[in-house]
């Protein structure tokens, strides 16, 4: 699960660890409103306006309406208007930002709306630098990941500049130690009152990361103030969607706006649904046997529209909805159900392909793959409800089959 920037630095900042001053707003009003405070309780005139949505590159964002504005806008105004010119910007800003489209390297052509803003107070920043906090699923283990370079994409950075990179893994039973962030603080060059301040940074958000049960905690950019501070200007954080029964309060943050509308839909009907960008959509029970579906897709020359693994004990209903799901997705040109029948029988996955094709119609190629559990039942209630549909003898089969129909 992630959540939005302000939402990542209320965390932080109520864990010791910097960040700068900021106010949410969700309307022009909220946003002019804002700034008074932020340029009196922080002595700066400059104020930054933020677009909050789920995806990172916001900065070099454009939104469609206005492609002269950032997702990210720096406010100087104040410097020489005072905060009412100051105001007058940041309302100007919001009223363009607020319900507009921003297009970043991460939302794709489609790009995300905007629904919040979040108004910070100006830093003045002597250097940037990247740090994050990441599971490693290979070892189990939570590791430290720092570099000098701050503001670049730490995938630029891997590829082009290796060395830049610094790690250090943590040993759960004693978090990080202070000898590893005065190693990491060595690296990034910090020194004097810097260096006390950024072991203090460090080893706050390798605790926060273990109490949270994050999967990521990435602050990019991390920042050395003129005054020597380290600071969080950025937060970006995702949690382990498996331990929110430990954490109501973060499970409370989740903006489903923010989250595909589908997927959504099949959480709550317990399917296990991911949208992806083919056009065969797949309807499969486990997630082994939905992952070999794709795979054997791909393979014989098709793209998956989806991951969809209905599970071992979904019921008639469950199934219907799975089904309105795919056909719900208008890229979708072909549906591959493929079902090996253990604890889930073929006869209630026939039973309930049949109840959404009569709810919702059938508009594209249906190729069916039934093995196991009541098999010869399953088959016997699609041939006679008349569905126009064609059989798979096996995986491969069906997945040739799906491909030449779409």
């Amino acid at each position: 699960m992630n959540i939005h920037e302000y939402q990542a630095k209320e965390l932080f900042a109520a864990r010791g660890i910097a960040v700068p001053l900021g106010r949410v707003a969700t309307t022009v009003d909220e946003a002019v409103a804002a700034v008074r405070p932020l340029i009196e309780e922080s002595e700066n005139p400059v104020v930054v306006v933020k677009s909050q949505i789920h995806a990172g590159g916001r900065g070099k964002g454009r939104f469609k309406e206005h492609p002269d504005v950032s997702g990210v806008n720096v406010v100087t105004d104040g410097i020489d208007g005072g905060i009412e010119a100051a105001e007058a910007r940041v309302g100007e800003l919001a009223e363009q930002m607020l319900g507009s489209t921003l297009v970043t390297i991460q939302t794709g052509a489609d790009g995300k709306q905007v629904n919040r803003l979040y108004i910070e107070q100006g830093i003045d920043i002597d250097r940037e630098l990247y740090l994050s906090v990441l599971l490693d699923r290979a070892t189990s283990r939570n590791i430290v990941m720092a570099s000098t370079e701050g503001g670049t994409e730490i995938e630029e950075v891997a590829a082009n500049t290796p060395e830049k990179i610094i790690t250090e893994e943590i040993d759960p039973g004693f978090g990080l130690l202070p000898f590893q962030a005065r190693s990491i603080a060595y690296g990034l060059g910090f020194e004097g009152d810097t260096l006390k301040s950024g072991v203090k940074f460090l080893q706050g958000l390798a605790r926060a990361a273990v109490e949270l049960d994050t999967d990521l905690v990435e602050i990019n950019p991390l920042v050395v103030t003129i005054d020597g501070e380290v600071m969080a200007l950025d937060g970006k954080v995702a949690f382990d969607a498996n331990a929110l029964y430990r954490h109501p309060s973060i499970a409370a943050l989740r903006d489903v706006t923010e989250e595909d509308p589908a997927e959504l839909e099949a959480k709550e009907h317990g399917l296990s649904f991911v949208k992806l960008d083919g056009d065969i959509g797949c309807m499969v029970n486990g997630a082994g046997l939905a992952m070999a579906t794709m795979d054997i897709i791909k393979t014989v020359g098709g793209e998956p529209a989806n991951f969809l693994d209905v599970g071992g004990g979904a019921d008639k209903g469950q199934i219907a909805a799975a089904f309105k799901i795919i056909t719900a997705d208008p890229n979708v040109k072909g549906i591959f159900v493929n079902i090996f029948g253990g604890i889930m029988r073929c006869d209630t996955i026939a039973e309930g392909v049949v109840a959404a094709v009569e709810e919702v119609g059938l508009e594209v190629p249906l190729v069916v793959r039934l093995e196991g559990t009541n098999v010869e039942l399953g088959k016997q209630i699609l041939d006679e409800s008349g569905l126009d549909l064609v059989s798979a003898t096996d995986m491969k089969d069906g997945a040739e089959k799906i491909l030449e129909l779409t």
